[in-house]
């Protein structure tokens, strides 16, 4: 019965923190506009950034940096140091539980119609509290990838599909025994990545996808 109220615990509050959309919500409060009526539609950090700026983007990643790490250090120590639990001998487990809520709030948030963003930031910043160094490596992907393509979309890709490679060969190296389980869970981040950059995928291969720093504002990007 604790183990699946504190995964109904997890799940329920990460959701609703993940719903509470930081592009949506800035844009709001700094332009009295919503981001979704401008460029792509998409609310996500790239979109703001083409639209309003640097300053509310800064915003905006603050504000999913915090909502993100928040959820996942605070239902780890509800869990753990609450309820007792330790799922699978893994301190990690619940952490990306707590991820996949807070993604899922942020792509179909409640609060906006389960209209939000591309899940790409959200994903990023859960995964850094998680296990930060197996994330910097995919970020790594991320920044090579757009500084050689220049195409925001195509990094992401990269580096959703990388992740669980480095968190196999990573976690393996440090010792962590459930390092299978975890890379499951990872896989399951890159495969909704990848679900919601259809659009960006299939221009790419059009070769119609929008570079970083184009003027144009059809894209989907996060």
């Amino acid at each position: 019965m604790k183990e699946f109220l504190s995964i109904l615990f997890t799940v329920a509050v990460s959701y609703l923190m993940g719903s509470m959309n930081s592009a949506i919500i800035v844009c709001r409060l700094l332009k009295k506009k919503d981001i979704r009526d401008y460029g792509s539609g998409n609310a996500g950090l790239t979109n703001v950034l083409r639209v309003f700026g640097k300053g509310p983007a800064l915003a905006t990643l603050l504000a999913d940096l915090a909502k993100g790490v928040l959820a996942v250090v605070l239902c780890r120590i509800v869990v753990t140091y609450g309820f007792g639990i330790v799922f699978f001998d893994n301190k990690l487990f619940i952490g990306y539980v707590a991820g996949l809520a807070v993604m899922l709030g942020h792509i179909f948030p409640v609060f906006y119609g389960f209209h939000g963003g591309k899940g790409v930031l959200i994903t990023a910043t859960t995964l850094l509290a998680i296990d930060p160094l197996t994330c910097l490596f995919s970020v790594s992907v991320f920044a090579i990838v757009l500084a050689l393509s220049k195409y925001v979309s195509l990094g992401s890709i990269c580096a959703a599909v990388a992740y669980p490679i480095f968190t196999v060969l990573i976690q393996s190296w440090r010792g962590i025994e459930a390092h299978w389980i975890n890379a499951g869970m990872a896989a399951i981040f890159t495969v909704f990545i990848i679900l919601m950059h259809r659009p960006n995928i299939q221009r790419l291969i059009n070769g119609t996808e929008n570079k970083f720093g184009s003027k144009k504002k059809n894209t989907g990007e996060e």
